[in-house]
């Protein structure tokens, strides 16, 4: 199991750098000047060449990119041209925010989404079954930030049930940041519930089709066991391999989710670095985000040999 540990994360080294070199290539060639954030139209070129010169862009592509990867390798992400502060200290500071919506977008979604597929699957051909899946395909089919602008007309200014934006920390008050945090999170966990209940459903008409669940139910042990002990636990695998991907379409949405509800998290810092080309920022962001994706799919593959022995590590 360590040697398995060692050799994913080893083997995540080439990935995170290859990351970075499409993050940083990419931002860098896109046309637009970064110093322009600093003046207004009526400057002239000496000063904006000044600026140029005391932020860095002055110097050869590779120069620059050789730089950043020295500073990476020191653990400096570098400092914001926007902020003006340390990249890594203003990710620590919004990460936080963004993991938890993350968490509980993935719990609900996991919690109702494996819950549909499994009544869709007993209930197969039926109109529960019907009824699941045309929610689940409703919910695929909505784009996050189209649902999150009616969620808020609908139940934060309609019917104000919950605040419409804004954000409080849970340090400072644990009720209002479950209000506050209560519509994005359902927003964001929609989609991935559909993807989940298909999935759920799919794997679970597979097993219950199987000998050992007809033998199970011969021998007169009760629906809810089998469906349960015998169906679902040997319909987790598959299961599971969804739950990692959905960690990268909950990361992804969180940016655009973020940004309708105005949270102060990882996906509104990256935009906002985005519309004011604070490369830093975007790169040290993503290159965060995608460490998180590589780690989660390091647990998804060891939680494969905790469900079903027949999984060896190797």
């Amino acid at each position: 199991m360590g040697r398995f540990i060692v050799r994913r994360l080893l083997a995540s080294v080439p990935v995170l750098f290859l990351v970075s070199l499409i993050t940083f290539g990419l931002l860098w060639l896109v046309p637009g000047d970064p110093a322009s954030i600093f003046l207004d139209a009526s400057a002239t070129a000496e000063a904006l060449e000044r600026v140029r010169r005391e932020l860095g862009l002055d110097r050869p592509f590779l120069v620059r990119m050789g730089e950043w990867y020295l500073r990476l390798f020191q653990g400096d992400l570098g400092t914001s041209l926007l902020l003006n502060r340390s990249v890594t200290g203003a990710i620590l500071e919004r990460l936080p925010v963004t993991i938890s919506l993350t968490l509980l977008a993935f719990f609900f979604a996991v919690l109702i989404g494996v819950a549909a597929g499994v009544v869709a699957a007993v209930r197969h051909g039926k109109p529960a079954d019907q009824g699941m899946m045309t929610l689940a395909l409703l919910g695929l089919s909505i784009p996050e930030f189209w649902l999150g602008l009616v969620m808020v007309w609908a139940v934060a200014v309609l019917v104000p049930i919950f605040p419409p934006g804004d954000y409080v920390p849970f340090l400072t008050n644990p009720w209002d940041w479950a209000r506050h945090i209560a519509l994005p999170t359902f927003t964001l966990a929609c989609v991935q519930m559909g993807f989940v209940a298909r999935m759920t459903r799919s794997s679970m008409l597979e097993v219950l089709g199987q000998d050992f669940v007809r033998t199970a139910r011969a021998k007169g042990l009760p629906e809810p066991y089998v469906v349960v002990r015998h169906g679902l636990v040997n319909a987790m695998v598959p299961i599971v391999t969804v739950m990692g991907i959905m960690i990268g379409g909950l990361l992804g949405g969180a940016v655009v989710i973020e940004q309708v509800f105005s949270i102060p998290g990882m996906g509104r810092l990256i935009i906002g670095a985005v519309l004011s080309r604070d490369f830093p920022v975007i790169q040290g962001g993503l290159l965060f985000l995608a460490l998180i994706y590589l780690l989660v799919n390091i647990v998804v593959d060891l939680l494969y040999a905790v469900i079903d022995p027949r999984v060896r590590l190797g």
